[in-house]
């Protein structure tokens, strides 16, 4: 079952055509064949398969292809133009809004990111990143626990994965480029596969920080798979892994076990209260400065920002008298999502003829590679490893430095409404943003800079 998501009154002009396929003229002569998918719709939901954030609807959108030659205005592609609507952000853009410090660069440590299936063209597609937007050679190991698989171009799922490969990989390296980045490529997306690739990571202690951008509802994840991957997230805080996860795409919602429907729900892994869970917001900043402007929460016709309360975990400790429910907050923080304003993603959908393209990308799957670069650079900054950061977030928050170290995001919601194959239309109410934390974009975004200063404080 595939949902569309109903968004009538609040698309923009010419973003309508979002809901079936690609932009118009999105695939113009030279850009490479429309892939076999359509935007807007989200590979079949079962029990005991997690998919990609990314693709749930599909978050990301044909933006140009790269000549290799930089016009006068230094834009590379329409959208950087300023007052482009939409328009989309460099790594460099994002870096300012953010306040990322150009001095720290990660070097040293590990960014580790477990995907399923395989991207064939991530090395090249990097490639391209970097030597479209100024970046330096990234270090990049493929490691696949069990097996390389093999990739079908397709396979709507295996395409979907390779899209979220090359966010996760680029927008890591982005913020952290001096790190070394280990893709460790499960042979499948079922539960079983993707925690056979997250023990192998945990147990060989591959690095320092663990991004992980796609999950499901916690009801549709079996009760031996919640109890292993907890225990392997128990052992990751003893040996001091930052472990991230993205909240989800639907909203307040997730798909149902059987991909029939929408039920209200939080996703996991980013509900394990070892996790980091990351939503996601939509970012204006000035172009071509990106200076930082305002945030409101993530929801468009490409999607929402996850969050809401489990119903499996309790609420921890470090969420008392900052998170007012019985269950675990969702999301804690949150990153820049919002396909509308996009970070600017070099993605050939694992076909060598298409290197080259540029999508804008979002979702909250751009969350926690970004947030896994910024613990790399907090860690560079402390020479030792943070671990487990949650406990000294909610503790920031509960201090008057927390408006100098979040973007305390206070306006949007996440309820959103969806039509499934029958027509139906499936609505989630969810929750408002508001002051301090709330279960759309938790504590905010950071000044990452004005972050990892906190964080070195409090260690």
């Amino acid at each position: 079952m595939r949902f569309r998501r109903v968004m009538a009154a609040l698309v923009p002009a010419g973003a309508a055509a979002a809901f079936a396929i690609l932009p118009t003229g999105a695939f113009a002569a030279g850009t490479g064949s429309a892939p076999n998918y359509a935007a807007g719709r989200v590979p079949t939901a079962v029990a005991g398969r997690v998919f990609p954030a990314v693709s749930s609807p599909l978050a990301y959108r044909y933006a140009g292809k790269l000549s290799g030659k930089k016009p006068a205005t230094g834009a590379l592609l329409d959208c950087q133009q300023p007052g482009a609507m939409p328009n989309c952000y460099t790594p460099q853009e994002l870096a300012t809004a953010y306040d990322i410090p150009p001095r720290l660069t990660g070097a040293g440590r590990t960014i580790v990111i477990i995907d399923a299936f395989g991207d064939p063209t991530v090395r090249q597609d990097l490639a391209v990143e970097d030597t479209g937007f100024g970046l330096p050679a990234a270090k990049l190991n493929i490691i696949y626990p069990n097996g390389k698989p093999a990739f079908n171009p397709s396979s709507n799922d295996e395409v979907n994965w390779s899209a979220e490969i090359a966010l996760d990989v680029e927008s890591s390296h982005a913020v952290a480029p001096g790190a070394t980045i280990d893709l460790v490529i499960a042979k499948s997306d079922k539960d079983a596969d993707i925690l056979s690739a997250l023990r192998y990571t945990v147990r060989n202690r591959l690095g320092d920080v663990l991004s992980q951008s796609y999950g499901e509802a916690e009801s549709c994840e079996a009760p031996s798979i919640v109890r292993a991957d907890h225990q392997l997230f128990e052992q990751a805080e003893r040996l001091r892994i930052t472990v991230l996860a993205s909240s989800g795409d639907y909203g307040a919602g997730q798909p149902s076990c059987n991909g029939s429907t929408l039920i209200k729900s939080v996703g996991l892994p980013a509900a394990d209260p070892l996790v980091t869970g990351v939503g996601a917001t939509s970012l204006s900043a000035s172009q071509p400065s990106g200076s930082y402007e305002s945030e409101t929460a993530w929801n468009d016709e490409y999607g929402a920002s996850n969050g809401g309360y489990s119903k499996v975990f309790p609420r921890p400790a470090y969420q008392a008298g900052v998170v007012h429910g019985f269950g675990r907050g969702v999301p804690d923080v949150s990153y820049s999502g919002d396909v509308n304003n996009g970070l600017l993603i070099a993605w050939s959908q694992g076909v060598a003829a298409d290197v080259g393209q540029i999508y804008e990308f979002g979702g909250t799957s751009a969350g926690p590679p970004q947030w896994a670069g910024i613990s790399a650079l907090a860690d560079q900054a402390g020479r030792h490893d943070l671990g487990f950061i949650n406990r000294r977030l909610y503790q920031i928050a509960r201090t008057p430095r927390y408006d100098y170290v979040f973007h305390d995001v206070t306006t949007g919601s996440n309820t959103a409404s969806y039509t499934d194959a029958s027509g139906n239309l499936v609505t989630i109410n969810g929750y408002s943003a508001g002051p301090g934390w709330d279960p759309v974009t938790g504590l905010g975004t950071p000044d990452v800079a004005h972050l990892i200063s906190a964080l070195r404080v409090m260690h």
